[in-house]
């Protein structure tokens, strides 16, 4: 990949994962090699790689649209997720070391009180480094490397479950039971709570769609 094109390929794709570019908005390539300062050739390769990653469509005769899911095609990715993160959970929990463990531990407490002060948003941060820790501790990379293609696909919606009735408390207390699993390093166990978890992410994110996109 040349320079240029990396530069743009880049720029396109944060844009996306950033929720700036929102979904089934339509790109032009003159816009964006104006913007990014590249030729239009250029800006065109690095929408065909952004296609391939099933970021972008790119329509015959109308142009580049940011990839946008339907309710059933979100459900799917995570349902696939929740059995991923099973999978890397169960590993996770016999081989995290102290040194992990304890930093769980200590991000679950700040979570709780970033909670307990409405402090939404870094808690939503947090909950990311916590998820983080048991991919660091998985031996199984490449059940990592689905989980975080399909992170990655789901991202430019920003799906603020966290913001819906109730759910606040339950996911932290998700959290916790996860942790208890892997404190005893019960790889069962912890496939069995990441698992609900996820789960309670996807039911939540069927009941509040509209509201959540």
């Amino acid at each position: 990949m040349s320079r240029p094109m990396e530069i743009a390929y880049q720029f396109i794709k944060g844009k996306i994962l950033e929720g700036t570019y929102k979904p089934s908005q339509k790109v032009t390539e003159t816009e964006l090699a104006e913007t990014i300062g590249v030729s239009r050739n250029t800006i065109k390769k690095a929408l065909l790689k952004l296609e391939q990653e099933n970021l972008v469509n790119i329509e015959n005769n109308k142009g580049a649209f940011i990839k946008s899911f339907t309710l059933e095609e979100v459900v799917n990715y995570l349902e696939i997720r929740e059995v991923l993160e099973g999978l890397v959970a169960r590993t996770a929990a016999v081989n995290i070391t102290d040194t992990e463990l304890e930093k769980m531990k200590d991000t679950l407490s700040m979570m709780g009180e970033h909670l307990a002060n409405n402090r939404y948003d870094a808690y939503s941060s947090l909950n990311k480094d916590f998820h983080n820790i048991i991919y660091e501790a998985s031996r199984n990379t490449q059940a990592v490397d689905m989980i975080n293609v399909i992170k990655n696909q789901l991202l430019r919606y920003h799906f603020r479950t966290i913001l819906v009735p109730g759910r606040n408390l339950s996911s932290y207390e998700e959290h916790q039971n996860i942790y208890k699993a892997f404190e005893e390093r019960n790889g069962e166990e912890a496939e069995k709570y990441i698992r609900i978890h996820i789960a309670n992410v996807r039911k939540t994110v069927e009941e509040n769609f509209t509201y959540l996109i």
